[in-house]
């Protein structure tokens, strides 16, 4: 399952949201920029090193090693790794940041990171592998969507047969569920000494945002909101139009 977009449109304007990814987005533009083996060095030098953090290997002089917990949210390994992330946050960072207020949600997305970013690096406190990435922030996000809207509808991908792509509705109590399931067991079938995809970060982030969300939402926030009574409803409705509001919907 693949999200694409939630039918849980919240009133205002989520700006910190849209100002991360802004911020994400632009440090991968400079990325991309930098010539021969300056990209890589960058990686090196702003993203978080388990070994540096925890002082096995020499930390570089650009920023203290601390300093690159919070670099790191903001660089990214390739255009995939950008985008995905961008856009669960795009999908489920609004409807936080709204339930916590601007100053908050920025506040718990950092947290989250953090958190996020030193569960990966106990599993492997020696590595020299540059953690880098929003994705252990934005599953901080993910947890506390979860607890906030567990039975809101979010629109997914799904490919029953091979090249044949279905939209469905499914309530984000299953797909963030599922989620949080398969970085768990891939978390457990991996080997932290080596690099590729961070899903001990994910787990940390993702437990951290669980936890923290009843500190951070407003007062008059309430959590396990009720959704929309229609589930697993990939049907066309009465006027033709399929879940996602299309005559024939962005997948034919």
């Amino acid at each position: 399952m693949f999200p694409i977009s939630d039918d849980n449109p919240e009133p205002g304007r989520p700006i910190v949201t849209w100002a991360l990814i802004a911020a994400c987005i632009a440090v991968f533009l400079w990325q991309m920029s930098l010539q021969g083996g300056n990209a890589e060095r960058a990686v090196f030098q702003f993203g978080a090193v388990p070994a540096t953090l925890f002082g096995k290997a020499d930390a570089n002089a650009v920023i203290p090693a601390w300093a690159t917990i919070l670099t790191s949210m903001f660089m990214h390994g390739g255009l995939a790794h950008l985008g995905g992330n961008m856009l669960y946050l795009w999908i489920f960072g609004d409807n936080v940041e709204i339930a916590m207020g601007r100053a908050k949600f920025f506040v718990f997305y950092l947290v989250c990171g953090t958190i996020a970013a030193l569960t990966q690096a106990f599993q492997s406190p020696a590595s020299t592998v540059p953690l880098i990435g929003a994705s252990g922030a934005i599953s901080g996000v993910l947890g506390a969507y979860l607890l906030l809207q567990p039975f809101a509808h979010v629109r997914v991908a799904i490919m029953p047969l091979p090249f044949f792509i279905r939209v469905i509705s499914v309530p984000s109590l299953v797909v963030l569920g599922f989620w949080f399931v398969i970085q768990f067991v891939s978390g457990l079938a991996s080997d932290p000494e080596k690099g590729g995809v961070a899903f001990w970060a994910h787990v940390g982030g993702f437990v951290a945002g669980v936890v923290l969300m009843p500190f951070f939402k407003r007062r008059d926030v309430a959590l396990f909101q009720k959704g929309t009574p229609r589930v697993f409803d990939a049907r066309r409705n009465r006027d033709g139009d399929g879940p996602w509001g299309n005559r024939r919907g962005p997948w034919g």
